[in-house]
């Protein structure tokens, strides 16, 4: 069942990387090996659709509305990048750069073109203060954690090991160690890039291209493809201890755990949080969800019983707990490199996110008893499974919330529902029905009319104001800076602002 498990948890270990627009159409094959071949590196490979390897290049996590690739180019270097795009806007044909294959959203599947990707870029190199380190832009998440522990450092990232680095970074991105330092996208010190006209540019806060530098943290695969990328990054506290307490509780006790939940989130600090998730076991019980909640804690052996006695008094099923260092985080959470969840399987996986303020228990009573009767046994949405992730916000919240595109540092907690089935296109439109209506469940009982939808976990469904923010200044900025820097929408099959 473990296995079972960590299938379900993979629902969520998703995110985007940039994506690019135009009209899609069909080109020679030749054409793209003797035109764009020479042009490129010694390293550089142009993947053809009769090249065996071309299954592995493109294959998708998942199979919803997934972009289709004529040819794939393994680019070595970023002038490689910078070449592939000058040559798909010569020939009027779609780019889409991938790293973790992870985008889900219904966008992507308008996509038809060339694949750049991007795993070649794959450099570290620490300052000799230590105090930032510049990565290539093709890094996965693991690839980045593995390095820094090498040198006893660590930065910001997301907890799924197998997702590309930098997809959920444009993105804002939310991580384990959002609580001391803030998201994913505040640790940039600056970006390489080739925008929409095939030109390597630096971008920072006070280079020539600084005013693209707010768009970049928030919705930058609306701007370019980062072929590499400067961080701060800080020394290893603790020796990396971490430890975690995981708790199984049936539908009785949901309300109360919501209502726990919402006084963690006051009193956590920046070193904690928690994970949580409603899914089927039938090890667990066999008839029925159960809600697992998990709370994870830095430089502690056992996580400190003034957070954990709550959830203990309100009778869980079972409590379990263990420790371990900071790498141990993803395999705890059932997303580490290795586990079910990143595997690339024939299913299709959507996701279907909420930032919330608080939780009102009563909502979460009602979503609980809702998902109960989508999955019953014999539903082909039986592997569903929904996600509560509750990151410490002091980090966060120290990083003024105008001056980045990322709209939502306000809320407390991201709640995801992601649906799943053995893929079948037949059932997109039942699964983005049972999502949404989900979903709505939440918002309703959030008191607020404006639905903040975070954008690396996107479904499609979603308004441009619920990913990019309702303040009305925000989407005008963005749309300004796509006009400048991406006029032809080139940069459009994710989460697109349109010109």
């Amino acid at each position: 069942m473990a296995a079972l498990k960590a299938w379900i948890i993979g629902v969520f270990c998703a995110v985007l990387f940039t994506d690019s627009f135009t009209t899609a159409i069909v080109f020679p094959r030749d054409d793209i090996a003797s035109v764009l071949g020479p042009q490129l590196s010694s390293g550089a490979q142009i993947v053809l659709s009769s090249n065996p390897d071309f299954g592995n290049a493109t294959a998708r996590w998942s199979l919803f509305d997934h972009p289709k690739f004529t040819a794939a180019v393994k680019v070595r270097t970023e002038e490689d990048v910078a070449a592939t795009v000058r040559y798909a806007n010569q020939n009027s044909i779609p780019f889409l750069a991938v790293v973790g294959t992870h985008g889900t959203i219904a966008s992507l599947g308008k996509f038809n073109g060339i694949e750049i990707l991007m795993h070649g870029l794959n450099s570290t190199v620490i300052s000799k203060d230590g105090k930032t380190a510049t990565f290539g832009g093709g890094k996965k998440s693991f690839q980045v954690i593995d390095d820094l522990w090498a040198a006893g450092k660590q930065t910001v990232s997301g907890i799924c090991e197998c997702t590309g680095y930098l997809g959920p970074a444009l993105g804002g991105g939310h991580g384990v160690l959002q609580g001391k330092y803030g998201l994913i996208a505040d640790q940039f010190i600056s970006m390489r890039m080739v925008t929409a006209d095939g030109v390597l540019r630096d971008v920072s806060a006070s280079g020539p291209n600084s005013d693209l530098w707010w768009g970049m943290r928030g919705a930058g695969h609306n701007f370019g493809i980062v072929t590499s990328f400067t961080s701060k990054i800080y020394d290893v506290p603790y020796g990396g201890l971490w430890s975690h307490e995981t708790f199984i509780f049936n539908r009785s006790k949901v309300e109360a755990v919501f209502d726990t939940i919402n006084w963690l989130s006051t009193q956590q600090p920046p070193g904690m949080f928690n994970r949580d998730l409603i899914y089927r076991d039938p090890t667990k019980d066999p008839n029925n969800p159960v809600l697992e909640v998990d709370i994870l804690e830095e430089g502690v052996s056992a996580v400190n019983s003034t957070f954990t006695d709550r959830f203990r008094a309100l009778g869980p099923m079972s409590v379990t707990s263990s420790s371990g260092t900071y790498k141990d985080i993803p395999r705890w959470a059932g997303v580490g490199r290795h586990t079910a969840a990143c595997k690339k399987k024939d299913f299709t996986k959507i996701r279907f996110p909420i930032g919330l303020i608080s939780y009102n228990a009563t909502a979460l009573g009602a979503l609980f008893d809702e998902f109960t009767k989508v999955t019953v046994p014999g539903s082909p949405f039986n592997r569903s499974e929904i996600m509560f992730e509750g990151y410490s916000q002091h980090g966060v919240r120290e990083i003024p919330t105008d001056s980045t595109a990322f709209p939502d540092r306000a809320d407390n907690q991201l709640v995801t529902i992601g649906t799943a089935n053995s893929h079948d296109p037949g059932l997109d439109a039942q699964a983005l029905k049972i999502g949404d209506s989900l979903r709505q469940i939440l918002l309703d009982g959030s008191g607020s009319p404006d639905m903040h939808s975070y954008v690396n976990y996107a479904a499609g469904t979603e308004s441009l104001q619920s990913m990019y923010g309702f303040e009305p200044w925000r989407l005008k900025k963005l749309k300004e800076l796509k006009a400048k820097y991406d006029p032809h929408e080139r940069f459009g099959y994710y989460a697109p602002i349109p010109v």
